[in-house]
């Protein structure tokens, strides 16, 4: 075997290897072939049509390998650049195109045809004396020669302007005629998209081409080239052959060529046709001057209509034009500095070149031109300017805009909202951009700006007056309630809790930052890095103290978005570390509280908005809290703020009080959650000498003009005290738990650093500064300012008796001598006072109810920004004004309520209270009254004023069972509980389940079951000879039970009200959690309180059709049931008695508090009722089931309950009510078997009033349901002149009518009610003589002639005798022994013209 080539062997060695291998005789490795050549397509190599030539290559082929080398890369497509340079028709030939676009030599050259010059000008130079040409200098030739497309330079233009003037002088007239007449334009269907428009504009205005066209000379056929006697007279002739080729088209034949060439022609082309055009119009003006055509204005008109129609040059047209006018626009005038010719090179000025040197645009619009001021638009513009004070003033008025927009001063002046406007324009980011910019003054205005978009002052005043009222430190978030995230969470609700949560977040992270701002603009800001920004501008920018102040107002403001903001706040790098340390520091410069002093930096020195904002974060939730005392040292601070008092502080008077003050609220928040309670040990002697300076209050009340802001600073103190009494409270409980708990029981929660012992003796401070607050009571003006602090002092009392009652270590004896002494020297003398009658009636006057345009949302409201619609404050007569009883009653309730828990025996000493004639009036005017419409503003205000109906319904509870004198009470009471479960907001679970508990179902408070009223009923049945009589006697004995009187079934509602309680509590189960949350707030447990943030607001707590909800809950169980392929047939007993338990509340509801289901329609009643039907197959059989449904039934069939029933409105939880009676009308033909109770929930929707889509689908696609519709007329329960009139005009619907009728499907045995119904409407369809249309005329004659010629004697004789419904009648109807004149006339005339025999009977269609 030959061995292989080795490194280092010579060209001799591999030589002597080829000539052994050639030698040996042996195989090569590799084959030789002759590959095909590509270029002679895949038939082969081509070998059999050549010889094979003998330098042909070898190819080597190797196994398995490609002969193709792979793309690296995918290649683009070879684009020939002169494939699109033709213009190709569709009916030219393709070898005739080939011919002509043959550029071979040899086709050049045999086509040569030399230039005929025999006619060309020549013009020979003027002579001088001179050797040589003379030199000329430019200045001395004058400018006559305007270019008007493309640019030429200065020496251009005057080398054209001098041979101008040369052949002026030189050039014979016959020639200069002739050169005239040479400027030829294109003709006819050729032209470019401006020349073409010419032909068809110059017309008259009949539409007909103008006879000045034929004058006209041809612009771009010259005739040059052509023999010197038939150059200018072929010319002349293509030009009027096409003149008159133009004549003879229409101008819509004239734009369609016009189109189909621009189509076809090459853009290029296009563009040198209109340039050649444009330059000898312009020529021709020069040459011509005077007046424009009389047609110029049409043809501008005209041009617009066709350059709709351009295709292809209709982006070059433009381009072209826009050159041109902007080579235009710009004169010596517009220039700032005029040029003087002096100057040097600037005799004659390039205006083009200078226009980068004039003026802005001056964007004012014409019709505000003589406004000073500038609009929107500008000030936008203006934001974007290159100079400083531009940007800064346009920033500066934007903010003003929004301050006065938020105070409504364009509410008068302006429709729409301004704001609205400015947010759709981009003025969100537009801020946001300024924000980013690096001059103070820029970044000041933006701040300004963004504080006045987003900050009400007066929204932050009254929260913190509302901060020590009962439950005031617990607000709602201000997040936005979007409709757009309420659909994407509907289209989630399969999801689980666990898979919902990262779901929303991520769908937020991926919308762009304009699509999340639209409904939520503080969520906007925050993913555009906006906190850190602000970190920036506060740490590394130092503004002054004004910017300082607005950024830490806006991030209070972001703060009381959500507990998610208030993490991202917490969560941005140093923002936190940086104003704890520049603005709540330990120490700071003493000269800053000298009278006069400036202060031109707030860095370094302590700020009660600082103070405010780290509040405010702590009310975010626990973990927030815990973070800021212990990571950013807050408590070294508070105890800083609060041992010294504020007079003592290095600050102005008025903001060291606004320091104390916000520091005792952040400490009360942290005691809230049961943190921070150690310091009161250490700050005891502090607190304590407050509490014995709260005295002198009353004796600087005149003088001192700081009062007000003392009063809040012991408001604090006091609601400090309270929630640090609620701690203590807890300790007992906590320290029994974590004694009996074993290792099994898992982590247990320790007890605080503070016990009862601790806070037992601030009790009597606080009792005898109560003492002396209420003897300020009949001083208005003393008391009026007092009013506040003495809220607290109450609030802390009853706090104080509520948990006492509850400590192992207190003796009870004790505790109920001292509220028995309260309660006589303090309580009882406080309700005797006159001043105590006034309040009381001020109830209604302040009340949100009974005002709901006082919780009304402010001009410039936006959905995407909450505000509290506090601007320009509120009024003194309404629940947050200055005159409010609210606060201070509610408290007062409180304190009774606590009171009397704990000492039974007092109850009776507070029966005044519900006899006050103010506290009457109020809840008689509030509870029937539609409350307001859930937005920020009114979910705040009510909030506080449901505590005070809670608390009214709480005492009157107790007082239920033990005062003989309260029944007087009760009706109304249980009507404002009932109104009141249906109002109450997130966050008030606790409030509704007691209700629930102890007030909605207590026979106390409904007197009616047991002082007669199941009798009245049956009275009130008897007199009206009522609906309910007529109902279904013959079904309630198939089902076995004797039909009951509405009396027995009433007394038998109210003898089951505890199971019905029962019933109804067991299926709140969905409101557990939020129901755990509610209690440990309103029971004081702070150790588990997760958040002072309420939940979001999107709605009341129970949806105001809670009544039917027992039975709603189980028609989705059922339905969900079918859903995944269960079938029900029956039902479990306990469900049944849940149908029954929810029945007798509504039917109790409806006989003796139907104006507490007012607020529910009649339609979304009958819709609820009508799941009776759809839950299970027998359940409307069962006997319980089937009497309160036909007594219901009865109540919804009455006069004017029929009136107000409208199917056709939205109905709440049902996407149609069209929907909902189809499967009722399935339901009816499955298991129905003719129950006359379920046929009139079929029958009710089918009156005429209603949509006439009801009643085609049951003549329709459900007509099997009028064998089984056999309710008797006289049972029936509705008035037939419902379904009868008017006159049914939908000739589809009569069509069906007339089938069933005389198909037989419809028959008086099977379904008397509806064959009435048809009867009446067919009757007066046929005998109808009023005009309508063709289709209809011939439809009721049709009729008329086949009711004529019917078979059925008794039909025939019902639908032309028909005269009135009557119920009485066996048949349902009145009948008229013969026919009026009239219709017999009628009926003659129509019948005569056919012959009865040839009369069949068919289809009426």
């Amino acid at each position: 075997m030959l061995s292989r080539p080795k490194p280092g062997e010579s060209e001799a060695d591999l030589l002597r290897f080829q000539n052994q291998f050639l030698a040996a005789r042996a195989s090569p490795a590799v084959k030789v072939v002759k590959k095909a050549d590509k270029r002679r397509g895949a038939g082969g190599s081509g070998d059999e049509e050549r010889p094979p030539l003998q330098d042909s290559k070898d190819v080597v082929i190797l196994e398995d390998f490609p002969d193709v080398l792979p793309a690296l890369t995918p290649a683009p497509p070879k684009k020939s650049k002169f494939k699109n340079a033709c213009v190709c028709f569709n009916d030219e030939d393709p070898e005739e195109r080939l011919e002509c676009q043959d550029r071979h030599i040899t086709a050049v050259f045999s086509k040569i045809i030399e230039r005929d010059t025999s006619t060309a000008a020549v013009t020979m130079p003027v002579p001088t004396g001179d050797p040589f040409p003379r030199a000329f200098h430019r200045s001395e030739i004058k400018n006559e020669v305007k270019v008007e497309s493309g640019r030429k330079s200065i020496f251009a233009q005057k080398i054209a302007a001098k041979r101008a003037a040369e052949e002026a002088v030189t050039a014979p007239p016959a020639v200069e005629t002739r050169r005239t007449h040479g400027r030829l334009a294109v003709s006819g269907a050729m032209c470019s998209p401006g020349s073409a428009e010419e032909e068809p504009l110059h017309s008259t205005k009949d539409g007909k081409p103008d006879d000045g066209v034929s004058t006209q000379q041809p612009h771009i056929i010259t005739g040059e080239g052509l023999g010197s006697l038939e150059s200018e007279r072929e010319a002349l002739a293509i030009h009027e052959e096409n003149l008159q080729k133009l004549h003879s088209m229409t101008q819509e034949e004239i734009l369609q060529e016009q189109r189909r060439l621009l189509v076809q022609l090459d853009p290029s082309l296009v563009a040198f046709l209109k340039s050649r055009h444009g330059v000898d119009e312009g020529q021709e003006r020069r040459e011509k001057p005077g007046p424009p055509e009389p047609g110029t204005e049409s043809q501008h008109g005209a041009k617009e209509t066709v350059k709709d129609f351009s295709v292809g040059g209709s982006g070059m047209e433009e381009s072209v034009r826009t050159e041109k006018d902007t080579r235009m626009e710009i004169t010596e005038v517009d220039l700032p500095i005029k040029p003087q010719k002096e100057w040097i090179h600037m005799n004659n000025v390039e205006f083009e070149k200078l226009e980068w040197i004039k003026d802005l645009p001056h964007p004012r619009q014409k019709r505000t031109k003589k406004r000073a001021g500038y609009s929107l638009q500008e000030l936008f513009h203006l934001c974007r300017s290159q100079i400083i004070q531009q940007r800064t003033l346009a920033l500066q008025v934007l903010g003003h805009v929004v301050q006065k927009a938020k105070a409504g001063e364009f509410a008068s002046s302006l429709k729409g909202s301004v704001l609205r406007l400015l947010l759709d324009a981009g003025f969100l980011f537009l801020l946001r951009f300024s924000l980013d910019d690096t001059v103070d003054n820029v970044i000041a205005a933006s701040v300004r700006a963004l504080h006045a978009l987003l900050v009400s002052p007066e929204d932050e005043e009254y929260l913190d007056q509302t901060f020590s009222w009962y439950q005031g430190m617990a607000v709602f978030p201000f997040t936005p309630n979007s409709e757009e995230e309420e659909e994407e969470e509907e289209e989630e609700e399969e999801l689980t809790l666990m898979e919902k949560t990262p779901r929303k977040k991520s769908r937020d992270e991926n919308k762009p930052d304009p699509d999340v701002a639209r409904y939520d603009v503080i969520k906007g800001l925050l993913k555009t890095q906006f906190l850190h920004r602000l970190r920036y501008i506060l740490e590394v920018v130092r503004p002054v103290p004004a910017v300082v102040l607005d950024i830490l107002d806006i991030l209070t403001r972001v703060a009381r978005h959500s507990s998610e903001a208030c993490s991202q706040l917490l969560a941005c790098p140093r923002l936190i570390e940086t104003i704890v340390r520049e603005f709540l520091p330990i120490q700071w410069d003493p000269r800053v509280a000298e009278p006069g002093h400036l202060l031109t930096s707030l860095h370094g020195v302590a700020c009660a908005t600082a103070m405010k904002l780290i509040r405010v974060l702590a009310s975010g939730g626990r973990n927030a809290t815990a973070r800021l005392l212990n990571k950013f040292e807050l408590k070294s601070r508070l105890s800083r703020f609060i041992a010294e008092d504020p007079q003592d502080l290095p600050l102005c008077r008025e903001e060291a009080i606004r320091l104390s003050t916000e520091a005792f609220r952040l400490w009360a928040v942290a005691a809230g959650y049961g943190q921070s309670c150690d310091l009161y040990r250490d700050l005891y002697p502090v607190l304590v000498k407050i509490l014995q300076s709260l005295h002198h209050l009353l004796s600087d009340c005149q003088e001192n003009p700081t009062f007000p802001l003392s009063i809040q600073r012991a408001t604090a103190v006091v609601t400090l005290l309270t929630h640090v009494t609620q701690t203590a409270g807890c300790t007992a409980e906590l320290q029994a738990r974590l004694s009996s708990s074993g290792p099994g029981d898992g982590e247990q929660i320790p007890p605080p650093p503070v016990t009862w012992n601790q806070v037992s003796g601030l009790r009597p401070f606080l009792e005898t500064s109560l003492r002396r607050s209420v003897q300020e009571i009949s001083r208005l003006e003393t008391w009026q300012a007092l009013q506040p602090l003495t809220t607290t002092y109450i609030i802390y009392l009853g706090v104080y008796y509520s948990v006492c009652s509850q400590q192992p270590s207190l003796n009870p004896i004790d505790c109920l001598e001292e509220v028995e002494r309260l309660t006589s020297e303090v309580l009882l003398p406080l309700l005797s006072q006159p001043a105590m009658h006034s309040m009381w009636d001020l109830l209604r006057p302040c009340s949100a109810l009974c005002n709901p345009l006082s919780c009304s949302p402010a001009p410039e409201s936006l959905p995407s920004i909450v505000s509290l619609s506090c601007t320009g404050g509120k009024p003194l007569m309404s629940l947050a004004g200055s005159k409010s009883p609210f606060p201070f009653l509610t408290a007062l309730l409180f304190l009774i309520n606590n009171v009397t828990h704990i000492h039974k025996g007092l109850v009776s000493k507070y029966t005044s209270v519900l006899d006050f004639k103010g506290l009457k009036d109020y809840l008689l005017q509030s509870w029937p009254t539609r409350p307001p419409s859930i937005t920020p503003s009114s979910a705040w205000i009510l909030r506080h004023e449901y505590h005070l109906q809670y608390f009214v319904l709480a005492l009157a509870q107790k007082m239920a069972g033990t005062c003989p004198d309260y029944a007087q009470h009760a009706s109304l009471h249980h009507c404002v509980a009932m109104a009141l479960l249906s109002r109450l907001l997130p966050g008030s679970e606790h409030l509704a389940h007691e209700l629930l508990l102890g007030l909605a179902f207590n026979p106390e408070f409904i007197p009616e079951g047991k002082t007669g009223g199941p009798e009245a009923a049956d009275f009130s049945d008897i007199l009206h000879l009522g609906t309910s009589t007529k109902l279904a006697q013959p079904g309630l004995v198939a089902a076995g039970f004797p039909k009951p009187r509405r009396g027995v079934l009433l007394g038998e509602s109210y003898q089951h009200l505890p199971f019905i309680r029962a019933c109804y509590l067991s299926l709140f189960v969905h409101l557990e959690p939020a129901l755990a949350r509610s209690q440990v707030a309103y029971q004081r447990r702070t150790y588990l309180v997760q958040s002072l943030l309420l939940p979001e607001v999107k709605g009341p707590i129970l949806p105001s059709d809670w009544p039917f909800f027992p039975l709603i809950s189980l028609y989705n169980k059922v339905t969900g049931a079918e859903t995944r392929g269960a079938v029900l047939n029956s039902l479990p007993p306990d469900l049944v008695n849940t149908v029954t338990r929810n029945l007798q509340w509504v039917l109790l509801l409806e006989t003796w508090r139907a104006r507490v289901l007012q607020n529910i329609s009649a339609a979304a009643k009958l819709a609820r009722l009508m799941c009776v039907f759809l839950t299970g197959g027998d359940l409307f059989r069962e006997g319980p089931v089937y009497c309160y449904t036909a007594a219901l039934l009865a109540l919804y069939c009455q006069p004017k309950v029929l009136d107000s029933l409208e199917l056709d409105a939205p109905l709440p939880g049902l996407a149609s009510f069209h929907d909902l009676y189809i499967s009722v009308l399935e339901q009816f033909e499955g298991v129905s078997f003719g129950d006359p109770l379920f046929g009139v929930f079929v029958l009710l929707p089918l009156q005429r009033r209603f949509s006439v889509q009801l009643r085609l689908a049951v003549f329709g696609e459900h007509v099997s349901t009028l064998r089984a519709l056999g309710v008797p007329l006289k049972q029936f329960p509705v008035p037939l002149e419902r379904y009868t009139s008017p006159p049914e005009d939908n000739l589809n619907l009569l069509r069906q009518y007339f089938r069933t009728l005389v198909t037989g499907v419809l028959r008086h045995t099977w379904c008397p009610v509806l064959y009435a119904v048809a009867v009446a409407h067919v009757n007066s369809f046929i005998f109808s003589q009023d005009s309508t249309t063709q289709e209809a005329d011939t439809a009721r004659k049709s009729m008329l002639r086949k009711t004529w010629l019917l078979v059925d004697e008794v039909l025939k004789k019902h639908l032309l005798y028909y005269k009135v419904p009557n119920p009485e009648s066996p048949m349902g109807i009145d009948l008229y022994e013969q026919l009026p004149p009239i219709r017999l006339k009628y009926l003659q005339m129509v019948t005569k013209k056919e012959p009865k025999e040839n009369m069949q009977m068919s289809d009426p269609e």
